[in-house]
């Protein structure tokens, strides 16, 4: 497993000195600028997003210089090769989440809180997050169904997909936490709302896994 993740950050490596790059030069930007709420929120989501969809690269990268089919000839199974790139997946968002951390933290520190309710901060991770994760669970399936070289269609369709999705479990978790739309919602609505997104979108993360490892075992690359 650790030769596949490996071979999974290798793969992508150029293309995240990149993203990294731009990201760093965004953020001195970012936290330069008096306070600007809009700028924070473009950052955040732009690096928690940004950097998993440079995770998905990997398996984009390799499909297209056929380095997938030469795996199959190493002993690890289907289902190690699938799981490497989930993991990959995960690792990488987590370095979006650490980059938009430490830009809101230096932001804050600069200039104070852009946002009129620390709430908003935990909303602008559980919306990265679950896109991100949504993106990844429709990407991965329509990947190895529907064949390498559609993948980049099939990145576009799963991004879409992904901000579809999440709205609209964001529209029914408001409704069904808090049906009196009368009223704006309490920090504790929101923290509800926020954490069940995220085990929605775990869940649609770890059901895919299991989707995509059946398909792969029944695919021929």
């Amino acid at each position: 497993m650790k030769g596949l993740l490996k071979n999974n950050f290798y793969g992508i490596l150029s293309g995240a000195k990149v993203f990294l790059i731009f990201m760093f030069l965004l953020g001195i930007c970012v936290t330069m600028m008096e306070k600007n709420s809009f700028m924070v929120i473009v950052y955040a989501l732009l690096g928690i997003i940004g950097f998993s969809i440079n995770g998905i690269t990997c398996l984009i990268n390799e499909s297209s210089s056929k380095w997938n089919k030469y795996k199959l000839t190493a002993p690890v199974k289907r289902a190690e090769i699938v799981r490497s790139y989930f993991l990959s997946q995960l690792i990488w968002l987590f370095a979006g989440m650490l980059f938009a951390g430490i830009g809101i933290t230096f932001s804050i520190l600069l200039h104070g809180s852009p946002f009129d309710r620390n709430i908003d901060i935990f909303l602008i991770f559980v919306m990265g997050i679950g896109i991100s994760l949504f993106t990844a669970s429709l990407f991965f399936p329509l990947s190895y169904s529907g064949g390498a070289e559609k993948n980049q269609v099939f990145l576009i369709i799963s991004l879409i997909g992904g901000i579809g999705i999440f709205a609209k479990l964001i529209d029914l978790l408001s409704v069904l936490f808090h049906p009196d739309s009368s009223s704006p919602m309490t920090t504790f609505q929101l923290v509800l709302s926020g954490l069940t997104s995220i085990i929605c979108s775990l869940s649609a993360f770890a059901l895919s896994y299991w989707v995509t490892v059946g398909i792969f075992r029944r695919t021929e690359i």
